[in-house]
């Protein structure tokens, strides 16, 4: 396979509609290596996404380095670790502004946009809201097509999630999943419908019971079966735990099989991000297996 053909391989697993391609093989190219560490974080596999990442967060290339290192904050926040990934997003952030690349053309803007979406999603978990939304407010100023755009719906949304405004979270969530359809790209709608689900169904002060609990039971139990489709285990184990409150008649098997789904990945996570899931108030206690 030519380089050109890889490449085109691995984008259309990472932002297209092939998330459960095998990669058995590390590729030589730093490019290429991204692309195959964020297919693999989709897949719940940490550890070798990072055996990639911590290698390309290094390199001389300052986009690169920032892409390597916001992909790998979005694996540690995945898992939990929020203050961990806020050193990584800031560390990228920082290769590209001594380069004087923040917000320059083409993959620099993607990894300006990267960068300053996970630093507003780190402050989101560390209880930063203020911080997060002038994050955001900086990052709509780089604006880098459709992925950004996206992200950008789902932070905004998890900001007012956090803040307890689940009403006004559905609007940006709405536009995230409108606009992740009209993409090939598989694991952007699946966890653009868990956002969206998740504000629907969560209660605020407009809205008590929640915007359209029935609506999100639905689109989550199309997400929990894509998940398992794809092979997207880093979504599985936190669909199903949302699920298993919209589902009474399902909770205990939902929340078994979330457990098994986190089980499986911190089996397949390295050290650093086991310890930040053990730590971490935002993950719960696998009761996989062995758990």
């Amino acid at each position: 396979m030519s380089g050109v053909e890889l490449a085109d391989e691995l984008t259309a697993a990472a932002f297209g509609p092939r998330p459960d391609l095998a990669i058995d093989a590390a590729p030589t190219r730093p490019y290429q290596r991204w692309l195959a560490a964020v297919v693999l974080g989709g897949q719940g596999r940490y550890a070798a996404a990072a055996a990639l990442l911590d290698e390309l967060r290094t390199d001389a290339d300052p986009v690169l380095a920032a892409l390597g290192a916001s992909a790998l904050a979005a694996h540690r926040r995945q898992l939990g670790g929020h203050a961990a990934a806020r050193v990584l997003d800031a560390a990228g952030l920082a290769r590209l502004a001594a380069a004087g690349l923040v917000g320059a053309p083409g993959l620099a803007a993607e990894a300006t946009s990267d960068v300053l979406l996970g630093l507003a999603a780190d402050a989101i978990g560390v209880a930063r809201t203020d911080e997060a939304r002038l994050l955001v407010a900086t990052a709509a100023d780089f604006p880098v097509g459709w992925r950004g755009a996206i992200r950008l719906g789902w932070v905004r949304a998890e900001i007012e999630l956090a803040a307890g405004r689940a009403d006004l979270a559905v609007g940006p969530a709405a536009a995230a999943a409108e606009l992740a359809a009209g993409t090939g790209a598989r694991r952007h709608q699946v966890k653009s419908a868990i956002v969206h689900a998740t504000a629907l169904a969560t209660p605020s002060p407009r809205a008590p019971a929640g915007e359209d609990r029935g609506l999100a039971r639905d689109l989550l139990h199309r997400a929990l079966d894509d998940c398992v489709e794809l092979g997207l285990a880093s979504l599985a184990w936190p669909c199903g735990l949302v699920l298993a409150e919209l589902d009474p008649a399902r909770r205990d098997e939902l929340r078994r099989g979330s457990g098994v789904a986190l089980h499986r990945v911190l089996r397949r996570a390295d050290p650093v991000g086991r310890r930040l899931a053990e730590c971490s108030p935002w993950v719960p206690s696998p009761t996989g297996p062995s758990g």
